[in-house]
C-alpha cells in the first residue's frame, strides 16, 4: 500500500517522521523522569534547570530547539543537543522502519520494539543505566503479538530461545571476564537488552545483532573517548545505544545479511 503513488509514499513517511520526532521527545523525557524519580504519566513537561513549565510552543519537535538556539525561554540555561538528536533519530528510525515494511503488523510492532530501545538508550548515556521497567514493556509488547499471530507456540518458543540462546552466552561470557579482569566486565541491563532484542528477532538475527553491537560499542568508546577523558565515569561505556543501532541495523538488513551468508554453502 505505501508504494502505491509517490503521493501517498511521501505522505506517510512525512507522518510518521512526525510521529517519529514526537516519540523521541517523550521518549528522552520518559528516561529522564524514570531516572530522576518523577512519574512519566503525571505532570507537564518542565525545564530540568529551572523547573518552568513548557508551554506548546516550547515543545515543538526540533522546530522549538531550533528557534531557541538551543536555550530554555525562561532562564536561558543552554539545553542539552540531547534533545534535539532524540527527536531527529527518532524520526529518521520511524520512517526507515515504514519503508523496509510498509504499513503492517510488523511495522508496527518495530516501532514499538524501536520506542522502547530508544527510551533505553536516552537512559544509559544520561545515567548508565537501563531501567527494568522498559525492558519489561519490550517483553510484554512482543507477548501481545506472540498472542495474535496465529502460531502462538511456534513464535512463544522461537522468542523464548532467541533472547535465552544469546544472552545466556553472553552472560557467561561477561562473568567469565569479571573472574579474570577482577572487574565489573558488562552491566547486566546490557544483557536483559540482548534477551530483549533476541525476544523479537530468534537466535539467528539476535546473533547478528550482537557482532554489530560490539563493533558499534568499540567505534563509539573510540570516537567518545577524547570526551570522557579526565572524567570519573571515563572508563564507562554505555553499550545501550550500541544495542539500539544493531537492533536497527538488524531490523533493516539483518535477514537480507543472513541469507546472503547462508547462500555462501
Amino acid at each position: 500500500m505505501l508504494y502505491l503513488t509517490p503521493f501517498i509514499t511521501i505522505y506517510f513517511c512525512l507522518l510518521a517522521a512526525l510521529l517519529g520526532a514526537c516519540m523521541g521527545s517523550f521518549l528522552n523525557c520518559t528516561a529522564w523522569r524514570a531516572l530522576h524519580g518523577e512519574s512519566v504519566l503525571k505532570g507537564r513537561s518542565h525545564c530540568d534547570k529551572c523547573g518552568h513549565v513548557l508551554g506548546a510552543k516550547d515543545l515543538v519537535p526540533v522546530l522549538s530547539y531550533l528557534v531557541l538556539k538551543g536555550r530554555c525561554r525562561y532562564c536561558g540555561e543552554k539545553m542539552s543537543a540531547g534533545f534535539l538528536w532524540s527527536e531527529v533519530v527518532s524520526a529518521v528510525v520511524f520512517v526507515s522502519l515504514l519503508l523496509r515494511y510498509d504499513i503492517s503488523l510488523q511495522t508496527l510492532e518495530f516501532l514499538l520494539l524501536a520506542s522502547v530501545l530508544l527510551a533505553s538508550a536516552f537512559a544509559d548515556l544520561e545515567e548508565y543505566i537501563i531501567p527494568d521497567r522498559f525492558i519489561l514493556a519490550g517483553i510484554g509488547i512482543r507477548v501481545i503479538f506472540i498472542l495474535i499471530s496465529g502460531d502462538v507456540l511456534h513464535e512463544a518458543l522461537r522468542s523464548f530461545i532467541g533472547g535465552a540462546s544469546v544472552a545466556a552466552a553472553l552472560l557467561a561470557v561477561s562473568l567469565l571476564l569479571e573472574k579474570v579482569l577482577k572487574r565489573d566486565a558488562m552491566g547486566g541491563g546490557d544483557i536483559k537488552l540482548i534477551f530483549l532484542t533476541g525476544f523479537y528477532f530468534g537466535w539467528q538475527r539476535n546473533l547478528f545483532c550482537l557482532i554489530l553491537a560490539c563493533f558499534a560499542g568499540i567505534l563509539f568508546g573510540i570516537v567518545t573517548m577524547r570526551a570522557r577523558e579526565g572524567k570519573e565515569d571515563a572508563k564507562l561505556i554505555p553499550w545501550g545505544p550500541s544495542i539500539a543501532f544493531a537492533a536497527w541495523m538488524t531490523a533493516l538488513f539483518g535477514q537480507n545479511v543472513l541469507d546472503w551468508y547462508m547462500s555462501l554453502f
